[in-house]
């Protein structure tokens, strides 16, 4: 495994990335100018755990009214997938494993591409 620009692992930084979700990937975003594998599992949890929180937001401003069950119901379902992905992506990063989610992996390689 390298070494990153913050002295840590990169197989421990990919993991960090996921840690805090879409906050952390933004720090190793800004604190991580080189390596491509840092650099990706930062950009995909901006763009999965992203995408989930405003997912999340909308949800909730609609939650109410006649369909309150229906919408607690996806609310509740987001809320697993995101705990099981942010489990899943801390631990393929952790392995060094450069593990590309079907559409935030692409956009993360598309942005990664243009940096």
């Amino acid at each position: 495994m390298d070494k990153t620009s913050t002295g840590l692992q990169e197989n421990v930084a990919g993991l960090l990335c996921y840690l805090g979700a879409w906050v952390t990937g933004i720090i190793f975003l800004i604190l991580e100018p080189k390596n491509r594998f840092v650099r990706f599992h930062a950009l995909q949890s901006i763009v999965t755990f992203g995408g989930l929180s405003i997912a999340s937001l909308i949800l909730g401003v609609l939650t109410g009214g006649p369909l309150l069950f229906i919408y607690l119901a996806l609310r509740w379902a987001l809320g697993m997938l995101t705990f099981i992905l942010w489990i899943v992506l801390m631990v393929k990063a952790y392995q060094g494993q450069l593990y590309k989610l079907p559409l935030a992996g692409d956009i993360a390689e598309q942005w990664l591409g243009k940096a």
